[in-house]
């Protein structure tokens, strides 16, 4: 998403306050537990649902017998 609009790390660094490294952490599928007020801002920012900006899939639970 930041590719597309020409948004570097650095630029939405400045703009949101949130640090480099989180940022290139999430950017990279990287982040363990990124904070949903992170993932806001983020969102606000670029004016986007949390949707497009992560997606969750679930993991199959297994059946015990």
């Amino acid at each position: 998403m930041l590719g597309a609009r020409l948004i570097s790390i650095s630029d939405l660094h400045e703009a949101t306050g949130i640090s480099r490294k989180t940022l290139a952490n999430i950017y990279y599928k990287r982040a363990k537990n990124a904070k949903l007020s992170t993932l806001r801002v983020i969102c606000d920012y670029l004016q986007i649902p949390l949707s497009e900006l992560i997606e969750y899939t679930p993991k199959e639970l297994v059946k015990e017998a």
